[in-house]
């Protein structure tokens, strides 16, 4: 199972990459597209551009402005302008698709009189995501606020077990000793189109589990059963953990400041309060166990990386509430550490998360 799991790690990250240069793909022959009916429209706004030139021309000549010599001469100088236009405008264009079509990615903002460079590209709302950007006309469009963003996760702090007729206080680890350890990727998506005070928080993390034993004891496999006993030499360090590959979900609530220009507009959780609220399911990938003794006059460190009869599948419930990108984080396991045990255990941990954008 965690030899699945691993290979489940492994599939995820190539289809995220496929679909990444799948999508790459896509955004770049669509971007081209755009731009090859971006030329059509530069010959049609040049030409309606001429013959509003040639209407005024004309009236200045009907009005007794200009003589039809002089009107003629002023025709013929406008159509030479509109044709270069046209002619440089076109060459621009096909440059940037050669660019574009040779390296595999362009990323400016395109309209009729300027040209801008940038990161990324637009999607219907003139955000910059991928590739090249072409505005309709010449006026330059709102950037909306993007649906999805994506930031990585690291939390850290204590960690435990909760033992079924038991209190925390009678745990039989230490406290101070046991620790937890989360490092994952996540993206945040906006529920409703025109407010940020909901978002979907969803991602993949490895969470790192650990336990110390009180008292000198350690974890020994006895069949199927895994328990506590007391160990033949003095501990210096007896610790086990469990790693875990998981797939988090939670619904964060809380205000946003809204940054508007007159280029775009951003939502933004920085300094704002935050409460999400979800939960999480994945596999257990590992299980190890450390101890560190003196035996005969001797250090000795033993590393024991088994199975423990600890839980293949893993599920629990989770939270984080605080301000800003610094969160109180609590998680929860649903399902037993240890399968067959006699007593059920259930691993909690309570720490900080970081959002790092």
């Amino acid at each position: 199972m965690r030899i699945l799991a691993w290979y489940l790690a492994v599939l995820v990250v190539l289809l995220c990459t496929k679909n990444l240069q799948a999508q790459d793909l896509n955004i770049r022959n669509y971007r081209i597209e755009e731009l090859e009916k971006k030329k059509t429209a530069i010959e049609t706004t040049e030409r309606e551009a001429l013959k509003s030139e040639v209407e005024q021309i004309n009236k200045r000549m009907d009005d007794g402005d200009l003589t039809k010599e002089e009107a003629d001469i002023l025709k013929r100088k406008a159509a030479e302008n509109r044709a270069r236009n046209i002619e440089n405008k076109l060459v621009i264009i096909e440059n940037y698709i050669d660019l574009l079509q040779r390296n595999g990615e362009l990323d400016l903002n395109l309209d009729l009189e300027r040209i801008e460079i940038g990161f990324g590209a637009g999607d219907k709302d003139g955000d910059k995501i991928f590739g090249i950007l072409v505005n309709s006309g010449n006026q330059y469009k709102m950037k909306y606020d993007r649906r999805t963003s994506s930031n990585l996760i690291i939390a850290f702090g204590l960690n435990n077990s909760l033992i079924d007729g038991e209190s925390l206080q009678d745990t039989p680890y230490k406290v101070g000793g046991s620790r937890f350890f989360e490092l994952g990727y996540a993206w945040q998506t906006r529920v409703f189109e025109n407010t940020n005070f909901v978002r979907i928080n969803y991602g993949i993390s490895f969470q790192f589990n650990g336990l110390k034993p009180k008292d000198n004891r350690y974890f020994v496999s006895n069949g199927d059963q895994t328990m506590l006993e007391e160990f033949d030499y003095d501990l210096d360090k007896s610790k086990f953990r469990m790693d875990n590959l998981v797939f988090p979900v939670h619904l964060e609530f809380g205000p946003s400041r809204l940054k508007k220009t007159d280029k775009m507009m951003r939502y933004s959780v920085h300094k704002q309060f935050r409460l999400g609220l979800g939960g999480y399911v994945g596999f257990n990938i590992g299980s190890r166990q450390k101890l560190k003794y003196d035996r005969d006059g001797d250090s000795v460190k033993d590393k024991f990386k088994r199975g423990y009869n600890t839980n293949d599948f893993v599920y629990g419930l989770s939270a984080y509430t605080g301000v800003g990108e610094a969160l109180l984080y609590v998680k929860y396991d649903l399902n037993p550490i240890f399968n067959n045990a006699i007593v059920d255990q259930h691993n909690i941990s309570l720490g900080l998360r970081f959002d790092l954008k």
